[in-house]
């Protein structure tokens, strides 16, 4: 007797819930997968910041010195520190320009420390100010300095930054350092005053709130962090400003000067109603006033200025920024990262840290350490602003008793 052939098939509900089946699973997969792909970013993270840290002990050991935050060339004619130049970059490179040749940019170096001409005009060497977009190095992005978790790329920032120089717990005028910034030959300065000295009243105002492991425009060595290396921060991650109105990353551009006021208060923008969006506190609210397109946080890798490769550890990371005059100015900028919860930092010592939001930070608003503060705010007080505080400045003599 013959036998029937018999075709097996699925029919069109089987195929349907092993669909079904297949979509549950993938979804149940996708955060995993999400997760593990942060998590390889945020490694690659901590690499780049070892290797700033390797970058900048090498330097020291080469040239017995930190690498200035704020140092180079001065420009033919006398101008303010904030002003555009050609023909020399006014000391505003900030602490990666030199390490560059430390950390496998020695290319980069070559064009950046000899006379560079770039086809229209004869650029000199270690280049104009940081803002000249016409500078092939300043536009450049070194994949040592960014954070892989920061999508910015592009325009309108020049070359950007994720990591920062720490320069402490007071950032009251912390664009300026010992030297004299006011020229005698600019039109419009606040004072005649000599150039590019050493001030008497400078000096004494810098080393009263000029707290941190950097230094602006000041020489400093290993052997001034008197904390101790493995307690001092060196540096710290920041985030770059995506065009989003994103408190951490574009800076309130107030009307009038508030440095005294953000001196007193580190806490004012978040304070003073109707600059932050209350319904969404990570961004300012559509009316607030902010800075042009052009001026995001990190859009400089080589500017000095505090707005772009400076923080400070007086608010908890990834609180908002508070420029006290404008982005050419001080500003209270602090740690910030595309990391879910916190930020990296770069110790002394050389290791990375990754430091959360929920850190013991003291009070937010307790007026900063600076040169006319009395009481737990006169020069040399301990840091008021907690362990995040202690970790910034270099000596001020905090005890750090427990992991971080």
């Amino acid at each position: 007797m013959r036998k029937r052939n018999v075709r097996h098939a699925f029919t069109l509900v089987e195929l349907l819930v092993v669909i079904a089946i297949i979509g549950v699973l993938v979804g149940l997969l996708l955060p995993a997968v999400q997760a593990a792909r942060e998590a390889a970013r945020r490694m690659s993270c901590s690499n780049n910041f070892k290797q700033i840290g390797l970058a900048i002990h090498n330097y020291h050991a080469a040239y017995n010195q930190l690498p200035t935050h704020g140092t180079g060339t001065h420009p033919s004619t006398l101008k303010d520190i904030w002003s555009t130049d050609n023909t020399g970059n006014n000391h505003r490179l900030s602490f990666l320009v030199p390490i560059t040749p430390f950390c496998e940019q020695q290319a980069l170096w070559e064009v950046i420390s000899n006379p560079y001409d770039d086809g229209t005009i004869q650029r000199p060497a270690m280049g104009p100010t940081p803002d000249q977009i016409g500078y092939r190095p300043w536009v450049s992005d070194i994949p040592t300095f960014r954070c892989p978790s920061d999508p910015g790329r592009g325009l309108p920032a020049l070359g950007r930054t994720n990591y920062a120089a720490c320069m402490g717990d007071s950032s009251y005028r912390g664009r300026d350092g010992s030297l004299n910034i006011r020229r005698t030959a600019c039109t419009g300065c606040n004072a005649p005053t000599l150039p590019y000295s050493e001030d008497p009243v400078f000096a004494l105002a810098a080393r009263a709130k000029n707290r941190g492991f950097f230094r602006p425009i000041t020489v400093s060595r290993f052997r001034d962090i008197l904390d101790g290396l493995s307690n001092t921060i060196a540096a710290g991650e920041i985030t770059t400003d995506l065009g989003d109105r994103d408190t951490r990353t574009m800076g309130y551009d107030s009307a009038a000067n508030i440095e005294a006021q953000i001196r007193s208060n580190p806490s004012y923008c978040r304070d003073t109603v109707g600059l932050i969006d209350p319904n969404r506190p990570q961004y300012w609210a559509s009316a607030t006033p902010i800075f042009s397109e052009v001026e995001g946080r990190g859009y400089r890798w080589a500017d000095f200025l505090p707005y772009y490769t400076q923080f400070y550890t007086i608010l908890p990371p990834n609180r908002e920024l508070c420029p006290q005059t404008s982005s050419t100015s001080s500003v209270s900028g602090t740690a910030s990262s595309r990391h879910q919860g916190g930020a990296h930092v770069l110790m002394g010592d050389g290791a990375v840290k990754f430091i959360t939001d929920s850190i013991e930070a003291g009070n937010s608003r307790a007026p900063m350490v600076w040169d006319g503060g009395t009481g737990n705010n006169a020069p040399g007080s301990q840091s008021p602003y907690g362990l995040w505080g202690a970790l910034g400045s270099r000596a001020a003599k905090e005890t750090i008793d427990g992991d971080f």
